[in-house]
């Protein structure tokens, strides 16, 4: 049960948005307010219960549309492991924490959280991806929200330099990693009636296009001092991430059999480039300046 639980949720993906809350409630933190691990861990638990809640929703959603692909055609609710009524009710109260909670932690995160899931649930699950072929580039706005959710738990300023670069980096990064999964899949896609960029345009226009976010991505990253505090942890760090994900870039678009290290690499950069602005700003608490 624990399983069809994990899956319903995509428990793996609510990680990443953990990761990145947790980066921008770093990152926004004031250091002359005082901190309260209370506050954090209720901030931490909205965002997951609002993810949680979400993905099984949109599960709910496309339960029928899942019985068609064969990637996604022994998920909970289309194999027939959970009812849909019982996945309902358990993404509706999921999704009613969440917002209660950020609303106790702050109403600017429970703003954010309630576009993300209109966003997400409503625009993208229900009319862009079922009707355009670049349903991921508005589709990347909610998937980038849980950072800004983390950060406006801690700072309801979101429209500073800090918090739009940690948006940029996880806005951009979406359309590579998903791009890279929907040529991958492509016959999946296909099999399910959805126009992914793959099916629509071809492979090798889909990888000019990745190259293109990919490139735009790299350089938000190595942009980073002129939105954010940055030392030569951003030098030891974020530069050399960025390289070799741009070779690995290189590679992949000579060959598309290589998809699973450029893969990787974009998401391992994706949290290294969200996590050095938490060490570049917090580093003074552990480093003796003398």
């Amino acid at each position: 049960m624990l399983k069809v639980y994990a899956n319903l949720t995509k428990f793996g993906i609510v990680v990443f948005a953990l990761f990145a809350g947790v980066a921008g409630y770093a990152t926004g933190f004031l250091v002359e307010q005082p901190f309260d691990w209370r506050h954090l861990m209720l901030s931490m638990s909205g965002l997951y219960f609002l993810s949680s809640g979400s993905l099984a929703l949109n599960q709910l959603q496309e339960y029928k549309l899942d019985r068609l692909m064969p990637r996604t055609a022994k998920r909970p609710i289309a194999s027939g492991k959970l009812k849909p009524a019982a996945a309902g009710i358990l993404s509706v109260a999921f999704l009613i924490t969440g917002f209660y909670q950020l609303s106790m932690a702050s109403n600017m995160a429970a703003l954010v959280g309630l576009v993300s899931v209109v966003l997400y649930n409503g625009f993208y699950t229900m009319w862009w991806k079922r009707r355009w072929a670049f349903a991921a580039v508005p589709g990347a706005i909610p998937g980038s929200l849980p950072i800004t959710i983390g950060y406006a738990a801690s700072n309801p300023d979101i429209f500073n330099s800090e918090s739009v670069y940690l948006f940029l980096v996880m806005f951009l990064w979406q359309m590579p990693h998903f791009w890279v999964l929907a040529i991958r899949f492509m016959e999946d896609y296909r099999a399910g009636g959805v126009p992914v960029l793959p099916t629509v345009v071809g492979v090798q226009k889909t990888v000019f296009h990745i190259g293109l976010y990919t490139f735009a991505y790299v350089g938000v990253a190595i942009a980073a001092p002129w939105f954010v505090q940055a030392s030569w942890i951003y030098l030891l760090l974020v530069v050399p991430f960025g390289v070799k994900l741009l070779i690995e870039f290189f590679r992949y678009q000579k060959n598309q059999e290589r998809w699973f290290p450029f893969f990787m690499w974009t998401n391992v950069s994706m949290l290294v480039f969200i996590i050095v602005p938490v060490i570049d700003k917090w580093n003074f608490l552990f480093i003796d300046r003398g």
